[in-house]
């Protein structure tokens, strides 16, 4: 029996148009929160018709990339699909299961970073400890997770995996959100900070094993100093 060649698929124009608009947005040219042309610019610098404009964008705003607010045009919600989808189902969680799947991804991470970190990424891990004990006050808690939450990319970053590293930034936003407006004990806080250091110490050493430990260890205070202030 003679094989049967499958017809060939070519992409419709707007299918290809949401490829071109998706590499915007991952590249950055379109940053996140970025108010993109309107679909008249957008006709014109592209060359094709506003219908495909409008399936493309209506395909971006689907897929969580793009978010058109009523009256005042589109904007850069996201800059992945992934994260969208992850981000919307983290909302939706429990806290602790958030908390509990952030520190089986930390953990390991910390683990990769103290076998592959570099000496760039232990410059800015300890960049980013210099920063947040300057701005260390149990009342500041909100500026203290931003700082922490960045610290803690880094050392995602630091492993090489960029996979672990986009899915960790997602959980990283959902606990930034649930402890920023948290108030801390003073004995918390610096424990955090001391654990912290730890860690860096750890990862600086090559400590697999200690910098494992360190990281488990940060995200249970974590949910305690959560607890504690609620």
């Amino acid at each position: 029996m003679n094989d049967i060649r499958a017809p060939r698929r070519v992409a419709s124009l707007s299918a290809q148009l949401v490829d071109t608009l998706r590499e915007q947005i991952a590249s950055g040219a379109w940053p996140v929160g970025m108010r993109i042309p309107p679909e008249h610019d957008l006709v014109e610098q592209l060359g094709v018709g506003r219908t495909t404009v409008r399936e493309a964008l209506g395909a971006l705003v689907h897929l969580g990339l793009l978010e058109a607010r009523k009256g005042d045009g589109t904007y850069v919600r996201t800059s992945s699909e992934m994260h969208s989808v992850l981000m919307r189902r983290a909302g939706a969680s429990r806290w602790h299961d958030v908390l509990e799947l952030r520190a089986v991804l930390e953990e390991y991470a910390s683990g990769l970073a103290a076998v592959r970190r570099t000496e760039d990424d232990l410059v800015r891990l300890r960049h980013l400890l210099d920063e947040a004990e300057a701005i260390a006050d149990p009342q500041r808690t909100a500026a203290m997770a931003e700082v922490d939450a960045r610290f803690h990319q880094a050392v995602v970053s630091a492993g090489g995996n960029t996979l672990l590293a986009e899915v960790y930034d997602v959980l990283g936003s959902a606990v930034t959100e649930q402890i920023g407006g948290a108030v801390w004990s003073s004995e918390t806080a610096a424990e955090h900070a001391l654990l912290h250091r730890r860690l860096v110490a750890a990862i600086a050493a090559e400590d697999e094993v200690g910098a494992r430990y360190c990281a488990t260890e940060i995200v249970k205070l974590t949910g305690t100093g959560t607890e504690e202030a609620e």
